[in-house]
């Protein structure tokens, strides 16, 4: 590699944010410059992406289970292609109701409805009608997600002429792009709002404005335009005629901005002049122009990794997506590994499509199809949040993990200021027995304001720095060490503030003093309980994470001295002498559901590691394998995803591997399981609910068996399954520590691994009984043959 900069290094490699200013904080929706249109771009053919595609439009009725997403990490669209009466539903990830929600319930929580803490929404529809696209004469019909380029697209022939239409929404250009094609075109576009707004049309465009209940100003607008045939506008329609070539450019916003001080809002921002103005440029570029500008700028993130598991045959090739997760499940005995790698890139897509320089993505990333999602479509703290972003630094994704950074530090000074006022009020159960508070807290559920919801997560607010601080052993950049470390002291405090001494008997008989949590709760189960496990393992990790921080920026010495002498003193779980269990409370009884969908008392395990198969006694790691064990092989898909990287940390790639298609298996008649867009689905009994977390928990558990990695280790191989171990690779796969892994494999065992440094130094690499370890400076590279 040329001589350069760690920056230029970082940014090129993806593990450094990609050159985005770290402190400037989240952007507003503003007007911006023109992007650099590149000249030089490479659109993989279709016979050679890897995509999903269908023989049918989607039902507009079961939009959230077939429709096909696009998104540029501020925008998302759910988009249906019909080719007569066709739809895309649009959202912003600021499009949120509610607000702060700094009261309390008369149980001492913090309320959790739509009109208090608020829910996440749908911002608008936008609907194209062809007359006379459909019936006999229509034929050929297809429709795809082409996941190599970024693009949604469908193609037909009507009277013998080929039609297509692609839909994309640019991260450059900050519009979604609807481009029909093969013409002539002759129909309408219409744009409704979700809460009675008036369109109205003129200059060309269709647009609406309005604000919410909380003051939030929000607006979309439409244009649409083209060298042939006619268009006109008439109030709220949009009118075209016999247009061969026909571009249509969306876009909308909010005044929404991460300064709590403003009350995260933009007083002189005004959406509608912004999301006019957008979609008025952006039409004047060509649709050439338009699409080779997003899918440079959407290869820039996609390209940086790949994965081959094997090869499929013609007759899995040759079936539809929706068949080919169908006919997976049907014979579990047949691997496809080509759908089965495919997961991988699908959930790397849903990362770069929702995860931008934006919000982070919310229980559905940033796609839903009305104004009433489960749990408000919010941030949940005890596990969700954080499983959307595990996929993104292991998959060379790491500047897609910037969005919850940002996020934390722009709510952090409203998450203080109600922790400091109503975390020790004296109805909240969960409160600080001593009277002491300090840092900051949240609940369960969080939104964009500022608000905590539902019931307070004393836990929360490490898990949350646990989940900042995978990145920063991905990438090892002290400037991201910088930007999260206001965050990490914060968390740090409370828990300074909120540990108890209690005394414990060791088996030897041995009475000692130990720190353990103040009253809580193991998510989602269980009595109200000291010192719990989810809470013990959450405390060691974060004192562990803020000690280091402090030693590498040099600050806080005193602090992370104080919680160095604490960490000493954490009680730390057991193994039940009668269950053989390890202990989810401290008591050797178990306390709640042995088979709870959450693995809280794992999280040592995973995503932590201070329990690990290599250093840890054998009897604790038989206490997780019995927990395991007793977790059972099915539940939800996110809590299959979990179970599967467990698995993989115990080396059994059998059961990570069933899970992992446990994940895939096709949601029918309201069960858990993907549905035939791949959204996972999570299963109310008589309806199913889309949450994204099991779509990148479950991509990141097939990673996990073929990659683990620790700072000072990087594991080959380590739960290969047998339906992958004929041959196969990965490239540009994150490693902690500060690396990054090309890997290839033959007959089950590895054979080569390029490792090239993003910031690590040191590292073991390890596959098998083989063992090696690797200097590094920061940009180069070695190539190990592996015997």
């Amino acid at each position: 590699m040329p001589a350069s900069s760690r920056r230029d290094f970082l940014r090129i490699g993806g593990a450094a944010g990609g050159g985005l200013a770290l402190a400037g904080g989240l952007p507003a929706f503003t007007a911006h410059a023109a992007p650099d249109r590149p000249s030089d771009v490479h659109l993989v053919p279709e016979g050679e992406a890897t995509t999903m595609w269908y023989r049918t439009p989607a039902d507009e009725a079961r939009i959230i289970q077939e429709a096909l997403p696009v998104g540029n990490g501020r925008l998302g669209a759910l988009v249906g292609s019909d080719p007569a009466d066709d739809f895309l539903y649009l959202t912003d990830g600021a499009f949120w109701s509610g607000g702060r929600n700094d009261t309390l319930t008369d149980d001492g929580q913090l309320p959790y409805g739509k009109d208090d803490f608020g829910s996440f929404g749908l911002l608008a529809k936008l609907r194209i009608a062809l007359p006379g696209h459909s019936g006999a004469a229509l034929s050929g019909y297809r429709r795809q997600l082409d996941l190599s380029n970024g693009v949604v697209s469908a193609s037909y022939r009507l009277n013998g002429v080929r039609y297509r239409r692609e839909v994309y929404a640019s991260h450059p250009d900050d519009v979604v792009v609807v481009r029909l094609t093969g013409g002539p075109h002759t129909g309408t576009i219409s744009l409704e709002g979700t809460h009675g707004e008036t369109t109205t049309g003129g200059d060309g465009r269709l647009s609406f404005a309005d604000k919410l209940a909380n003051g939030l100003r929000y607006a979309a607008a439409v244009t649409a335009v083209s060298s042939t045939g006619r268009i006109s506008v008439d109030h709220d329609t949009l009118s075209f005629t016999d247009c061969r070539e026909l571009m249509i450019v969306l876009c909308g916003g909010t005044n929404y901005s991460p300064d709590a001080a403003s009350d995260f809002r933009d007083a002189k921002s005004d959406p509608l002049t912004i999301a006019e103005g957008k979609v008025t440029a952006a039409a004047r570029v060509s649709g050439t122009k338009l699409l080779t500008t997003h899918v440079a700028d959407y290869q820039r993130l996609y390209n940086r990794f790949t994965i081959d598991l094997g090869r499929s045959t013609p007759v899995q090739r040759s079936l539809d997506s929706w068949s080919r997760i169908a006919v997976r499940y049907t014979d579990r005995s047949t691997p496809d590994p080509e759908l089965e790698a495919a997961y991988v890139q699908y959930g790397r897509y849903l990362t770069i499509t929702g995860s931008r320089d934006w919000l982070p993505m919310n229980l559905q990333g940033i796609w839903v199809h009305n104004n009433t999602p489960d749990w408000y479509a919010d941030y949940h703290t005890d596990i969700n949040v954080q499983m959307n972003y595990w996929l993104a630094d292991p998959a060379g994704l790491g500047e897609n993990a910037y969005a919850l950074a940002r996020y934390c530090v722009s709510q952090l000074p409203v998450w203080t200021d109600v922790t400091k006022r109503l975390f020790n009020n004296e109805h909240n159960r969960f409160r600080n027995s001593s009277g002491k508070v300090a840092g900051w807290a949240v609940a369960f559920s969080t939104n964009i304001y500022g608000g905590s919801g539902w019931v307070w997560h004393p836990s929360g607010n490490a898990w949350l720095c646990n989940s900042l601080w995978r990145h920063y052993e991905y990438s090892q950049d002290r400037e991201y060490l910088e930007l999260i470390h206001p965050v990490l002291k914060g968390a740090a405090e409370f828990w300074q503030a909120r540990l108890i001494t209690t005394k414990v008997t060791d088996a030897d008989g041995t009475s000692r003093e130990v720190l353990i949590d103040d009253t809580a709760w193991s998510p989602e189960h269980g009595p109200d309980s000291k010192g719990i496990t989810y809470a013990q393992e959450l405390a060691w990790e974060l004192f562990e994470e803020f000690t280091t921080a402090s030693r590498v920026l040099g600050r806080d010495t005193e602090l992370a001295a104080d919680l160095t002498a604490m960490q000493d003193k954490l009680y730390l779980p057991r193994v039940s002498p009668k269950t053989g269990w390890l202990e989810e409370w401290m008591s050797p009884d178990n306390l709640g559901e042995t088979t709870h969908r959450h693995l809280s008392p794992l999280i040592g395990f995973f995503p932590g590691d201070r329990v690990s198969a290599d250093r840890s006694p054998a009897d604790l790691l038989d206490g997780v394998r019995a927990l395991l064990t007793a977790r059972g092989m099915d539940t939800f898909g996110w809590g299959c995803a979990w179970r599967s990287l467990c698995w993989s940390r115990l080396k059994n790639a059998d059961k990570a591997y069933q899970l992992y298609l446990n994940v895939l298996r096709p949601s029918v008649a309201n069960s858990n399981g993907t549905s035939a867009n791949w959204f996972d689905m999570y299963s109310q009994g008589s309806y199913t609910i889309f949450q994204i977390d099991a779509n990148l928990g479950g991509a990141t558990a097939a990673l996990e068996m073929l990659l683990y990695s620790r700072p000072g280790v990087i594991e080959l191989l380590p739960a290969l399954p047998d339906a992958w171990a004929d041959k196969g690779s990965i490239t540009g796969a994150g490693a902690r520590g500060g690396f990054v892994v090309d890997l290839s494999w033959r007959d089950g065992k590895a054979t080569s691994a390029t490792i090239r440094s993003v910031g690590g130094t040191r590292t073991e690499l390890r596959a098998g009984a083989f063992r090696k370890q690797i200097s590094l400076q920061t940009g180069k590279s070695v190539t190990i043959k592996i015997p």
